[in-house]
């Protein structure tokens, strides 16, 4: 009986989030891009631009195939295990537009992909250059043995998050399905592929180009901000007890 009423309080706790010592300390880190690409509409497959200095969401004025989605992806492995994450900001630096404000989602994307060493450079990215083996393409995760399920990439059908990107400057995206994205990749790592970075795909000259990790100043690269927290040892047993009390009520 005495384990039960402890298990108890445990659980309305847990519930009112007030199991840690005291105010558990809140942890920041500042991750540097693993890696990105752009994707280039294309029906070959041919381009892409892996080691560039920036990389493409919307759609520029070429006649055809004129649609170019980013891609990026944070390694997560200094976060500690068991950490809960409480906020997730992604951090943009936008180099070159020739449109105004347009609103740009972060996807989550649901298959792996590669930076190759393609570079199309800063300014003439906008075309891309011949892919290299593995590199990420309109039609292929990694060039050129391996295909998304779709062209264009396998990515989820709603934002993750979404901001409004107008002149060159700073940009963040951050809400609660972006946290739970990074809190699923921390759980489980080898679902973390990254975010696919969608502009306006619909106007003509909407495209916007972002600075990639290659950039030259380190305060233009794409960064991901995160804070979490560790719970307590004491936070710890409480959880074990509200889990015993939740097996015998099933019981």
């Amino acid at each position: 009986m005495r384990i039960q009423k402890i298990a108890a309080a445990a659980s309305v706790c847990l519930a009112a989030g007030a199991c840690f010592a005291g105010d558990p300390p809140i942890a920041s880190v500042s991750l540097s891009a693993l890696k990105d690409n752009t994707l280039y509409q294309s029906t070959t497959g041919a381009l892409s631009n892996g080691i560039g200095g920036g990389f493409f969401a919307g759609r520029t004025n070429q006649t055809n195939n004129s649609i170019r989605r980013g891609l990026i992806a944070f390694d997560l492995s200094g976060i500690p295990a068991g950490a809960a994450i409480t906020s997730v900001t992604l951090r943009l630096v936008l180099d070159v537009t020739n449109s105004g404000a347009v609103n740009i989602g972060a996807h989550r994307l649901l298959n792996n992909w590669g930076e190759s060493a393609s570079d199309a450079g800063q300014n003439a990215g906008g075309s891309g250059v011949p892919a290299e083996s593995g590199d990420a393409t309109w039609l292929h995760k990694f060039s050129n043995t391996q295909l998304w399920s779709s062209p264009g990439g396998d990515f989820s059908a709603t934002a993750s998050a979404t901001t409004s990107v107008d002149n060159p400057g700073v940009y963040l995206w951050s809400s609660a399905a972006l946290l739970a994205d990074v809190q699923a990749w921390q759980n489980e790592p080898a679902a973390n592929n990254g975010w696919l970075i969608r502009g306006d795909e619909s106007t003509a000259g909407s495209a916007k180009r972002f600075w990639s990790r290659q950039a030259q100043f380190e305060q233009n690269r794409p960064s991901l901000i995160i804070e979490y927290v560790i719970p307590t040892p004491g936070a710890l047993g409480l959880m074990s007890l509200a889990g015993l009390a939740a097996a015998r009520r099933r019981r």
